[in-house]
């Protein structure tokens, strides 16, 4: 087994045998466990960059559906979500967006206004990632989003750090057969992939713009965590070729930002591997065993190629070991609590800086909710956080796509440092790679006086990152989550120490 066959093991929330995600019956970290001892047969051969995915390269010249979009914002509406808190004083709206009429495949969205300035405020898209979760379940409600699901599945309470607060934000559930969306083509469930996935998310995008004209010119940034390290460099990319078609809305891209992001499977395993041992996971003998067994290969970014090594049976064999030996943790946050009987408190409702380690329990029976469903305008089915799809496509690395948007559009790239899935490691191993010139030197930054992470400017890529958060960045540190991102979308460094 290649040493790039564990990655979709580590990274996802089921099982990938033969690039095939079986559906989903638990959550994230009840599949982790079971995932890493599973480590079965290597994938197929994947392309190695977007490029080769990408087949029209930059002569996207034909133009893509574009339905009309007369009246569904205002039938898009939400009056009011089930057991929501009163004083909600901005819009929300959640529906359907058809990307193939064909096929009948449409995405579903979850959009929030600002509460305060909306019209000059930009635009947001964000992205789960998996691939096959979803981002109203995770991003929407567990997250970023305006509010949180408490501990009985079925009343809201305010989340005072939503990133609407900053930002007029959609959340999309992409591909289809992830959460609501869904297609009437059942092939659609079976083969689909990175490709795909941006396509359809612009052709979302500029049936959506149709939907609100009036965010037409505005400033968009497209935001996202884990796998998103595929989904937003791919989309800014395919959004950047197709701008050059004049027979198309222009989308007004701004920036990405990516956190605890999944862009290179050979780079982020080392990073993985080092952070366990660096964080007294594991052993001397098992890291030392993975390192002189594994050979990690690199992205040559003059050629876009692989760099070709020989994984052998003694690296699967300490890697297995290796993960074995961190035992039953949350590999999302190593220093937080399981989800477990005794976690559930309902003295703990209501408190967004209360992290709380049962909350997509909460979340899935709360979306399962027939009234909800009504709510969000979605059909009748049953909600899971991750969904059973097949993926077809996956490109070895995006750092190509990065590098080049980094001469373009604003690039951040962000990390929870408690996360041991996509950790520190492996996002600071990738950029090294880039070999970019730092323009500001490594430095603290601060939010409500403390410090809340750690940041440096490189040429064309920021990164930073957030102290005492897991993979899902705004679920753990909620506060200075909403600072970061604010920073990025003023284009400015986060801040430094208030005067004394």
């Amino acid at each position: 087994m290649e040493v790039t066959a564990i990655w979709l093991l580590l990274l996802l929330p089921c099982s990938f045998p033969s690039f095939l995600i079986s559906s989903c019956m638990g959550n994230q970290i009840d599949y982790l466990n079971r995932l890493v001892a599973s480590r079965r047969s290597s994938n197929p051969r994947r392309p190695e960059s977007w490029a080769q995915l990408d087949d029209q390269g930059n002569s996207h010249s034909s133009p893509v559906f574009v339905g009309s979009q007369k009246g569904l914002m205002q039938a898009d509406k939400i009056d009011k979500l089930p057991g929501q808190p009163e004083g909600v004083d901005f819009d929300q709206y959640a529906g359907y967006v058809t990307v193939d009429p064909v096929a009948d495949r449409a995405l579903f969205y979850f959009f929030v206004e600002s509460p305060v300035n909306s019209p000059n405020k930009p635009l947001v898209l964000w992205l789960n990632g998996g691939p096959g979760c979803s981002s109203l379940g995770y991003g929407a409600m567990q997250e970023l989003g305006p509010f949180r699901v408490n501990s009985d599945g079925k009343t809201l309470y305010r989340n005072e750090y939503a990133w609407n607060n900053v930002a007029n934000v959609i959340f999309l559930e992409s591909p289809a057969g992830v959460g609501y969306s869904y297609s009437k083509n059942s092939s659609d469930y079976t083969q689909v992939g990175d490709k795909r996935t941006a396509e359809d998310s612009y052709v979302f995008l500029l049936n959506w713009l149709e939907r609100f004209p009036q965010y037409k010119t505005r400033d968009l940034f497209i935001t996202g965590e884990s796998y998103a390290g595929h989904y937003v460099p791919q989309l800014a990319s395919y959004i950047l070729s197709r701008n050059k078609n004049t027979n198309q809305t222009v989308i007004n891209l701004k920036g990405i930002a990516i956190g605890n992001a999944w862009i290179d499977d050979n780079i982020c395993t080392k990073g993985l591997f080092d952070y366990l041992w660096t964080h007294a996971l594991n052993s001397d003998e098992t890291n030392e065993g993975v390192n002189k067994y594994c050979d990690f290969a690199s992205q040559d970014l003059v050629t876009n190629k692989a760099v070709a090594k020989n994984a052998t049976d003694q690296c699967d064999q300490y890697q297995s070991r290796a993960l074995t030996e961190m035992g039953d943790i949350d590999l999302y946050g190593i220093y937080s609590p399981l989800c477990n009987s005794s976690a559930i408190k309902p003295g703990s409702d209501g408190n967004v800086l209360n992290f709380d380690p049962c909350s997509d329990v909460h979340v899935k029976s709360y979306l399962n909710l027939a009234k909800v469903q009504a709510a969000l305008h979605a059909k009748a089915t049953k909600w899971s956080a991750c969904s059973g799809v097949g993926w077809t496509d996956s490109p070895t690395s995006t750092l190509p796509e990065i590098r080049d948007l980094a001469k373009v559009i604003r690039v951040w790239i962000y990390s929870g440092d408690t996360d041991g899935r996509v950790p520190v490691t492996s996002s600071r191993y990738a950029i090294k790679t880039l070999q970019l010139p730092v323009e500001t030197a490594w430095q603290p930054w601060y939010s409500d006086s403390e410090i809340g992470g750690y940041v440096v400017g490189y040429k064309g890529v920021v990164f930073t990152t957030v102290r005492g958060a897991g993979h899902t960045v705004p679920s753990y540190q909620p506060a200075r989550a909403l600072t970061m991102i604010a920073s990025f979308l003023q284009g400015k460094l986060p801040p430094g120490p208030s005067p004394s």
